[in-house]
């Protein structure tokens, strides 16, 4: 392990977290939650959204955007259908409550889609897809981000990284797990990239004239202040490699998220008073789950599940590669990995959550 690089056991590290969460006003339970989707992005190796965020919520609480007890409310409900008005909750917890209420009406009814408005940023969208699966169901989770993603032939940043997830069980094999930003990167990546010092690949951004940019300081600086120039859609710069489908995918999440749920959408997100005082940003949400017994029977539908990755990992690989990857595997077992040999934080991130516990009051002894 690099000296760069600090070994944290997963269990220390979310109980920090919670007690931190705790300490601004947050119950006991969703504190937890909170901090377990943080902890789990960080085992599963997305540490643009692990703990590395922590401050990011601490801010949020602590000028009041983010609000530690909400209340959360169902304004519209059908048997299958639900839209929910989260308070100004913490993302993860107004995103919990949509994706089980997704579920109960999926056990129930077969199907159930839930839309949620008024959040804020949830995490890793993958870990509301994996509550689906604990009830072997099929779950989908969409969430709309701030703006740091310029539409295809712009240069103004008008949409987020808005994930996709979508999670199918199997039989004896690992479950189907796809999550993925619809651009290039997330800017939490940017921000891994600045962090360590690293040039950006060519095709993840552009600059304040639209033109392909390395410097990921300068893309960050550029965003913020929205001077032109932020992050490509999935596919990278125009249409030659399917940037314009990227931009799609990533409208439609934001569609779902944001119009969908009545909050905001596009750059409406993460609005200011005139003044430049942050307000509720109106982050939106989407979640799905479905029952696969109402389509076919379970069983045979997850042994044809077992049998689609086992041709996908039994054929030829190009030359020089001896793996192909199912979506989720390399999550998995990072995951087995770190529960086993701890976490590896970058050591600015572990020294910021070191300052986070002393302005709290919280020990910080991992």
């Amino acid at each position: 392990m690099s000296a760069e690089f600090k070994t944290v056991w997963p269990d220390s590290l979310l109980s920090f977290c919670q007690k931190v969460f705790e300490k601004m006003g947050v119950p006991s339970q969703d504190a937890f939650l909170t901090s377990d989707v943080l902890v789990l992005a960080d085992l599963r190796g997305i540490e643009s959204h692990g703990v590395a965020r922590l401050r990011r919520y601490y801010t949020g609480l602590k000028n009041g955007v983010m609000v530690p007890k909400p209340k959360i409310e169902v304004k519209l409900e059908t048997p299958i259908t639900a839209r929910i008005d989260g308070g100004a909750a913490l993302g993860q917890v107004a995103g919990a409550f949509g994706m089980k209420m997704a579920i109960e009406k999926a056990l129930r009814n077969g199907i159930g889609f839930v839309s949620v408005g008024n959040s804020n940023h949830f995490g890793i969208a993958g870990y509301y897809g994996l509550m689906a699966l604990k009830h072997d169901l099929i779950g989908i989770s969409l969430t709309n981000s701030d703006c740091y993603t310029v539409p295809t032939f712009g240069k103004e940043v008008l949409l987020g990284t808005n994930p996709i997830c979508v999670t199918v069980p199997a039989l004896k094999e690992r479950p189907f797990v796809l999550d993925l930003s619809t651009a290039v990167a997330t800017l939490g990546k940017l921000e891994v990239y600045t962090r360590t010092g690293k040039k950006l690949p060519l095709g993840w951004a552009t600059d304040e004239k639209g033109h392909a940019c390395d410097d990921p300081q300068r893309v960050l600086n550029n965003i913020r202040n929205k001077a032109g120039g932020g992050l490509l859609p999935l596919g990278g710069e125009g249409e030659l490699f399917g940037g314009h489908k990227g931009y799609g995918l990533n409208l439609l999440v934001d569609i779902l998220s944001g119009v969908l749920s009545g909050s905001g959408y596009l750059n409406l997100l993460y609005p200011k008073t005139p003044e430049g005082k942050p307000l509720p940003s109106l982050v939106g949400h989407f979640f799905g789950a479905l029952r696969i017994d109402y389509f076919r029977p379970a069983e045979d539908f997850k042994k044809d599940m077992d049998d689609v990755i086992r041709r996908l990992r039994n054929s030829a690989k190009a030359e020089g590669e001896d793996r192909i990857y199912v979506h989720g595997e390399k999550e998995y077992e990072l995951e087995e990995k770190y529960r086993r040999e701890g976490i590896p934080l970058y050591h600015k991130v572990y020294d910021d959550l070191k300052a986070i516990g002393d302005e709290v009051g919280v020990a910080f002894n991992l």
